[in-house]
């Protein structure tokens, strides 16, 4: 099957983030069988998602993991000239939602198969396929905490996030909460029978506000833009009516970290805000939505030439976006980011990847295979 046909039936399934993805991982798990490889469904503890981990080669040898996520975001934003679901072609672009993150890096992984088993390989290739990368990498760290028992330790991963098939050296860590605080409502003619949870929110807003501040006089690392740590508050709701006093408000803050530095480290002091509001009778909830560490291969790591004699090009040397590679660094796998398609057309309308780029990849994932015989 040509790589433009894998990419259609994947695009035709909405794996949209936080809902099941059992049909597209059914379908890749048929798919591997047909070439005779057999594909281990880890089923997350939301029991309706699963990852997937296949081997081609010998499990009990030392290779390499490619990896990419199968959810997508959702398609609702307006701006779409056709089902975001359906891949349509026009010339050399291939658009539909997922196209460039990341089912372009899936469709060319899976068109490479063929040449991965035309012979036996030394070394094997693993595929490594989430779920909920959108939502924060909530699928694969059970994949990761399965992975002694599935192969060997891996020489390396390659996360096949759209970089323009340049490979990247390192990203920055992320965490991102949810605060909520109940009050007490009432009318707002008597704000002293009340507790107003919009006004409590105010401190924790606050302590956002001072960390983020902070955190731009530094540490610096000129690798990435901005040069520094940060933090934001992104989402905040409350309130019914100007004459109720609000009961209930949320609020949702990201902090994104340099190399060396622990993200969830850089809201402790918004989480500190929030815990003292108890002290007068509020309630408050802390809610980790996402949390993960940043990458940082340094440039002389043979995973870094491996990839720079692969696809003929240097490696960068970071990128602002987040992605999975820096759990796979965590877990002790060297780890580079390396796919097709661009993070710039991402999660927007008429999303579209390159058949050039495809193919590309594909030919990058057929000359890993060649080395992996040697």
């Amino acid at each position: 099957m040509q790589v433009v046909e894998i990419l259609r039936k994947l695009i035709g399934f909405p794996s949209v983030v936080g809902t099941s993805n059992e049909a597209i991982v059914g379908w890749i798990d048929a798919y591997l069988r047909s070439f005779g490889i057999e594909a281990h469904i880890l089923r997350g503890p939301e029991g309706d998602r699963a990852n997937l981990f296949a081997t081609i080669g010998p499990s009990d040898q030392p290779g390499y993991v490619l990896s990419g996520h199968m959810d997508v975001v959702p398609a609702n934003e307006a701006g779409w000239s056709a089902d975001p679901f359906v891949l349509r072609a026009e010339g050399e672009r291939l658009y539909g939602r997922g196209t460039s993150d990341m089912k372009g890096f899936l469709a060319a992984v899976l068109a490479a198969v063929p040449a991965l088993t035309a012979s036996p390989l030394a070394r094997p290739v693993h595929l490594a396929f989430s779920y909920d990368e959108e939502a924060g990498c909530r699928g694969v760290p059970h994949l990761l905490s399965r992975l002694p028992d599935l192969c060997a330790p891996p020489l390396g991963a390659v996360i096949g996030e759209p970089s323009g098939m340049q490979a990247i050296l390192a990203h920055k860590g992320k965490a991102a909460a949810r605060i909520t605080v109940k009050g007490r409502s009432g009318h707002s003619s008597r704000p002293d029978l009340g507790l107003n949870a919009l006004h409590a929110m105010a401190d924790v807003l606050n302590a956002a506000i001072a960390t983020a501040q902070e955190l731009a006089r530094g540490p610096f690392d000129d690798a990435f833009e901005p040069s520094y740590s940060s933090l934001q508050a992104g989402i905040i709701h409350g309130g019914q009516a100007v004459n109720i006093i609000p009961d209930l408000c949320t609020l949702e803050v990201e902090a994104r970290a340099v190399s060396g530095v622990d993200p969830v480290s850089l809201l402790a002091r918004v989480r500190e805000a929030a815990e003292a509001l108890k002290t007068w009778g509020f309630a408050v909830e802390w809610d980790v939505l996402s949390a993960y560490p940043a990458l940082s291969l340094p440039p002389g790591a043979p995973l870094a030439g491996l990839l720079q004699d692969l696809t003929g090009k240097a490696p960068l040397a970071a990128v602002s976006y987040g992605t999975e590679a820096g759990l796979y660094q965590r877990a002790g796998v060297d780890a580079i980011i390396c796919g097709p398609g661009d993070i710039a057309r991402a999660h927007k309308p008429d999303e579209f990847i390159l058949m050039s780029e495809l193919a590309a990849c594909q030919a990058m994932v057929e000359a890993l295979a060649a080395r992996c015989r040697a």
